[in-house]
């Protein structure tokens, strides 16, 4: 079964929720965004390319030279413009992050960038604490986020890290909520299947 739902994120961007419910004891969690737009990635690449021609034109002048017809400050502009999208669409514009929770196995969380790059992390159930929604202060507001607690190996009842999920996406807590939800419910199917004889 699968249902997908709109929200909003911190800044009031779009978010989808897509929910798939392969069976009661594994769940997936698909949050995307907007993809990067034609418009605004060509209104950047102008923008940079007329402010370093506009440079390189106050340069020739104030210097008394005629304009030359190959510019090194152009084609480095250009160069780096290009270097610096592809830099951006390749480490850090993240399109998706997905929440696959399986009781009997683990937690796998992955992110998918724009250039087609994927990032995977993978969580054994026998690692997982709890799965909570904690808050922060960022940039002047309370925001909340789902995060997964580990447990200490030395000290049963303690907490050795926290692992933040849809750390791109910054969703509301709405959104957090339905998956927080699915996920407590798959946690007290795993308590109830490995505590029965």
């Amino acid at each position: 079964m699968e249902d997908e739902q709109n929200f909003l994120d911190i800044s009031g961007g779009r978010l989808t929720l897509q929910r798939r419910y392969y069976s009661p004891s594994c769940r997936e969690f698909c949050l995307s965004c907007p993809r990067l737009s034609l418009r605004s990635l060509t209104t950047v690449t102008c923008t940079v390319w007329l402010v370093a021609y506009g440079l390189f034109t106050l340069c020739e002048v104030m210097a008394g030279r005629p304009l030359p017809a190959n510019s090194m400050i152009l084609s480095a502009a250009i160069f780096i413009t290009l270097l610096g999208l592809l830099g951006y669409l390749h480490f850090v514009k993240i399109d998706q992050e997905t929440l696959l929770i399986i009781d009997s196995l683990g937690i796998q969380m992955t992110s998918s960038y724009s250039s087609g790059k994927e990032s995977t992390i993978f969580i054994e159930m026998s690692k997982v604490k709890d799965v909570v929604i904690n808050e922060a202060i960022y940039m002047q507001k309370v925001i909340y986020y789902l995060c997964i607690l580990l447990k200490d190996p030395i000290e049963p009842h303690g907490i050795s890290q926290v692992v933040p999920v849809f750390q791109s996406a910054k969703p509301r807590l709405d959104c957090l909520i339905e998956v927080y939800r699915s996920c407590q419910e798959i946690l007290a199917h795993q308590k109830a299947t490995s505590t029965s004889p």
